[in-house]
């Protein structure tokens, strides 16, 4: 690592997207933990100033910071009170992410595809315009891209879910490549199914049959743990993960076998 990059990678400042609750709060909370400074994006204003609260009160470093992702402007403007308060990010977790509808790939309408795409796919491109090119003007950054394995495998009765994280994998491929002597790393992760409120659009019997069928699928047999995903995440947040870009890391119970 060179002096620059050393000198980045000791300031340590992240920020993550849909960080509200879930999984993203847990990457925020594990990245407070290794002493980052942590901007913590999401579009429930309230729901975020109880986590920005929650990690404040373990000692964090960190603020919160209400957007919209689908929004350039908006995304603009998070960069900006986020970096004004803590500096320039060197890590951007782009988390965000809505589940979509339920039903036959065939019966959705275009609408409902392009509204999960907004977010799943467009909303993290966003991100990354905004912020990768500060990082590549320090020579040092991590970007971690968290997908699902249904971007691997496709998720019956959720077509547009799993084809937008796909999407989002073959992006974080691409953006690896292109950036891979930046000194800006851009890694995915693609987790199986986390009992999170990513299924809260759903009533309880929807939700029920919905994750028994995720569930056939995980040889473990259980969900994966939000903190489980974040601990991955660490790592390749970090200074540590020094030679993979452009690669997806499975934490799927052994669901992916490639």
């Amino acid at each position: 690592m060179t002096a620059n990059e050393s000198r980045e990678a000791g300031r340590r400042v992240g920020v993550v997207t849909g960080a509200a609750r879930g999984i993203g709060l847990a990457i925020g909370a594990r990245l407070a933990a290794e002493g980052f400074s942590v901007a913590l994006w999401d579009r429930d204003a309230g729901q975020l100033n109880e986590a920005v609260q929650s990690l404040r009160a373990s000692g964090a470093n960190a603020m919160s910071v209400a957007v919209d992702i689908t929004d350039r402007a908006q995304v603009d403007r998070a960069l900006a009170q986020s970096t004004e308060a803590l500096g320039a990010p060197t890590v951007l977790v782009n988390n965000a992410a809505i589940l979509g509808r339920s039903g036959p790939t065939i019966e959705a309408s275009l609408d409902e595809w392009k509204r999960v795409f907004d977010v799943n796919v467009f909303g993290g491109l966003l991100c990354a315009q905004a912020v990768i090119p500060l990082m590549v003007s320090h020579g040092y950054g991590r970007v971690v891209n968290v997908a699902s394995i249904a971007g691997k495998e496709g998720n019956p009765f959720a077509g547009a879910y799993a084809a937008s994280k796909a999407a989002l994998i073959s992006m974080t491929k691409s953006l690896g490549k292109e950036l891979a002597e930046t000194g800006v790393l851009v890694n995915c992760i693609t987790p199986s199914a986390a009992d999170t409120d990513i299924f809260g659009v759903y009533d309880d019997s929807q939700r029920a049959q919905l994750q028994a069928r995720l569930l056939e699928r995980v040889p473990m047999k259980r969900f994966v743990r939000v903190e489980e995903v974040a601990e991955m995440a660490a790592w390749l947040c970090s200074a540590r993960c020094s030679f993979s870009t452009g690669a997806v890391f499975d934490i799927s119970g052994g669901r992916a076998m490639y």
